[in-house]
């Protein structure tokens, strides 16, 4: 793969993380990880919409545009129950399209609301991917008259609306050709050109796709459209790292904007995040994407225009002094070379940093990426860098960093041994092996290697791995799986036919919608066989990884490449540490990390700086010094972290531990005053032993937990709470999931409303982490409904954010 650093393609637009259904409820997902990616653009159904349960345009407004978000899209067929949407006759629809025009041209930030008159016209209510010419011609004339009628509506009641279309399923170029000399002579033109790239094939053909568009509009004598993909990629692209860089160079390098398609369930950013503020693979992939500064140049793949093969994307920042690769969809040895290094921006000797996400499933976490190596790389005579990436995996997704180098040389990478392991290549008994996420099946399930191990039912069902490691001690071991069984399942773990002890797996979507569970085994230098037997419920294995456990972890989160604030200035001049220099802080300007954490609980916290910074995280603020030790609480998943100074230079923070407990008070569903309906009730999944049910509802139940602390200031209150609420739409397109909602309140303050994602059955238990400020000594945290009934919770925990 070859990178032109003089080849600019103009400003990074950043149009290609958007996502179907991204939001469902404000805090779904949660701020934490919606605010790093910077989306440009999502598609909601109108408020009120009968089509899915949640997912409203307005109601997730509030939480979009405080978090960077761009334009929201209101699809406004979504209005109706069907799938495909009931066809009662366009005077039905136009009444629709005014009710939910007049409320979002009542609102102040009416302009940041993009229409979608129709959606899928091509195959639905009018039959414009119709063979017969006289049957494309009758639907044809219909779709037009009709969006004549209904652009004209939406621009009488939202005069200088943006309006998107017209959204064909796929790309059709006859009906382009007609829609465009329609839409210019009768002054009805879409602002956003749109429609959708739904198929493998796809990643062959939409370049030809858009320059055919593009030729379409020429003739026609339209000025160049916005063009929006607002679906793009097939279940077994979503949350692969590998497979988006796929999609989304493509998209970048055309300068469109693009949105991840909604197969599932809404709220989680099309499977990119886990729960509700967890980020996976998919996740850091785009947070990556955001990341890039600048323009993009151009990139040469080794086979361009091909399905599944080693693709990138690339950015040069000469302001910055960077320039950033990422790359992916293909297993095995690379070369990036990069050329046209520019020696003034760059000097003689560059620093490369490579960095891999990896694919951990839809609902498996994934910690920062870890940097694979670090390296002086010298410019060559015709000014190129060669970096080499060894052993590649297709579903993984890789960026390549250069920096001026400086003094010094980066310290090595930590990479500790790790192997994986596929669950279909182990001694199966008593299952089956199923493929599936293949080209041939795009619409199934990603799966590592494409295949998983199904149907370990029987007494006798089992998959027996032989390991090999090179040294005694501690491992990791993540286990990828599924489980639809409609509640926690378990499996035996046993070591060289040991004592087996139980694997508890947390329900995921369904059997094939993976996550990833984390353990830990003790194992001697040498070949051992590690069994995994049935147990209750069934359990989908994928695959399993085995990593070296060298000590509590670690990451070392690096200046230069945290999202800025202000005006920061970059200082190369030392190549010490993470070999990437240091971020120079001026009073006004701020440094903003994504510190991943696998719980909930206290960290380590160090800044490698010049001087004192002053450290945001919670709604609090510690003073950091030098080298110095913090004790933060973090909430698990990724954590937003604030850095500012009145003068330093800033290298890095580094972040250890996995997540101490002492000193956070725990209090149990026993512990709290009860009234108006609720109840302790034995649940042996939870936490504790107990549950609180019949919080809010009808009857308006409430909880009161005594919590008493020793020290003033901001805590995190985290609740571990379960339910499985959800709404029978009549159609079983997607996973139709719903949240509920809880007030929170402390003494007589007022109430914190919480949403709380479905956590797929009443009997597993997620948390969700909110602030509150606590005085020192005895508070009251009352819970109740905010808006029907609240979830069950078994337990809180407060621990205070500066330990």
């Amino acid at each position: 793969m070859t990178v032109d650093l003089a080849a600019s393609e103009g400003p990074v637009l950043h149009g290609a993380n958007g996502a179907l259904y991204g939001l469902s409820d404000d805090g779904v997902p949660g701020d934490a990880v919606l605010a790093p990616l910077r989306i440009t653009g999502i598609s909601q159904k109108p408020e009120g919409g009968a089509q899915h349960p949640n997912g409203d345009a307005l109601t997730v407004a509030e939480s979009f545009f405080r978090n960077g978000g761009g334009h929201i899209q209101v699809l406004l067929q979504d209005d109706y129950a069907r799938w495909p949407y009931e066809d009662l006759g366009i005077d039905d629809h136009l009444a629709r399209v005014e009710r939910i025009v007049r409320e979002i041209a009542a609102r102040p930030d009416r302009d940041r609301f993009v229409y979608v008159p129709f959606n899928e016209p091509d195959q639905i209510w009018y039959g414009l991917d119709a063979a017969d010419p006289a049957e494309y011609a009758a639907g044809r004339d219909r779709f037009l008259r009709d969006w004549r009628t209904v652009y004209r509506r939406i621009r009488e009641l939202h005069p200088g609306a943006r309006i998107a279309g017209p959204n064909e399923a796929a790309y059709h170029a006859r009906l382009l050709t007609d829609f465009l000399a329609f839409a210019r002579r009768e002054d009805v033109l879409p602002q956003v050109m749109t429609w959708h790239e739904l198929d493998p094939s796809s990643l062959r053909d939409f370049q030809e796709h858009y320059d055919g568009y593009r030729a379409i509009e020429r003739e026609a004598g339209v000025p160049p459209l916005t063009v929006g993909i607002d679906e793009y990629g097939n279940r077994r692209d979503l949350s692969v790292p590998g497979q988006l860089v796929q999609w989304v160079a493509m998209f970048e390098r055309n300068k469109v904007y693009a949105q991840q398609a909604y197969w599932d369930t809404a709220g989680n950013l099309s499977g990119n995040v886990v729960r509700m503020n967890v980020p996976n693979g998919g996740w850091w992939f785009f947070r990556w994407y955001a990341g890039l500064s600048g323009d993009t140049v151009r990139v040469t793949p080794p086979e361009p225009h091909t399905v599944d093969t080693l693709q990138g994307l690339a950015s040069l920042d000469a302001a910055r002094r960077q320039a950033q690769v990422l790359l992916g969809g293909a297993t095995g040895d690379a070369e990036v070379v990069v050329r046209n290094v520019p020696r003034a921006v760059f000097g003689r000797t560059v620093v490369a940093t490579v960095a891999e996400a990896c694919w951990s499933g839809y609902e498996g976490p994934h910690p920062a990426p870890r940097v694979l190596a670090r390296s002086r790389v010298r410019v060559a005579d015709d000014g190129s860098v060669t970096v080499p990436l060894h052993g590649a995996r297709r579903m993984s997704a890789y960026r390549i960093v250069l920096t001026p180098a400086g003094r010094g040389t980066p310290a090595p990478a930590d990479v500790p041994w790790s192997a994986s392991y596929e669950a279909e290549e182990a001694a199966v008994t008593g299952g089956r092996v199923r493929t599936h996420g293949t080209v041939s099946d795009a619409g199934g399930y990603a799966a590592s290697g494409t295949r998983t191990v199904e149907g370990l039912l029987s007494p006798a069902g089992r998959v027996d791995l032989t390991v090999t490691v090179p040294a005694d001690g501690c491992y990791d071991l993540a286990v990828l799986y599924g489980n639809g069984s409609g509640g926690p399942a378990t499996q035996q773990l046993s070591v060289d036919g040991g004592a087996p002890v139980t694997v508890t797996y947390p329900s995921t979507q369904n059997a094939a919608h993976g996550g990833r569970k984390e353990l830990r085994v003790e194992l001697a230098a040498g070949t051992h066989v590690l069994t995994l037997a049935a147990g209750d419920g069934e359990v989908t294995l994928d695959r399993l990884d085995l990593t070296a456990r060298t000590g509590p972890p670690s990451t070392t989160y690096e200046a230069t490449l945290a999202e800025t604030a202000g005006a920061p200035s970059y200082d190369y001049s030392s190549s010490a540490g993470t070999g990437t220099g240091a971020l120079v802080l001026g009073a006004g300007d701020a440094a903003v990390f994504d510190v991943y954490a696998p719980r909930d609980g206290y960290f380590t916290l160090v800044t490698h700086a010049s001087a004192e910074v002053e450290l945001a995280l919670h709604g609090t603020t510690v003073t950091a010094a030098p080298g110095q030790p913090l004790r933060l609480y973090l909430a698990a998943g990724n954590n937003r972290v604030t850095a500012t100074a009145g003068r330093a230079a800033l290298r890095a923070l580094e972040v250890s531990g996995d997540g101490c407990e002492d000193g956070v008070l725990v209090l149990g569903a026993g512990a709290a005053v009860l009234a108006d309906g609720a109840r302790v009730v034995d649940c042996a999944h939870a936490p504790g032993g107990l549950r609180l049910t019949g919080l809010g509802g009808d009857r308006g139940g409430t909880a009161r937990f005594p919590v008493e602390v020793s020290r003033p200031g901001r805590h995190l209150l985290v609740v571990h709470y379960a339910h499985d609420d959800r709404r029978d739409n009549g159609h079983s397109y997607n996973t139709d999931v719903v949240s509920r909602t809880a007030h929170l309140s402390v003494g007589d303050g007022a109430p914190l409303r919480a949403t709380f994602k479905n956590t797929w059955s009443g009997d597993d238990f997620w948390t969700l982490a909110v602030p509150v400020d606590l005085a020192a000594g005895a508070n009251t945290v009352t819970i109740t409904g905010a808006a029907g009934p609240a979830p069950d919770i078994a337990r809180i925990e407060v621990g205070r954010v500066v330990g």
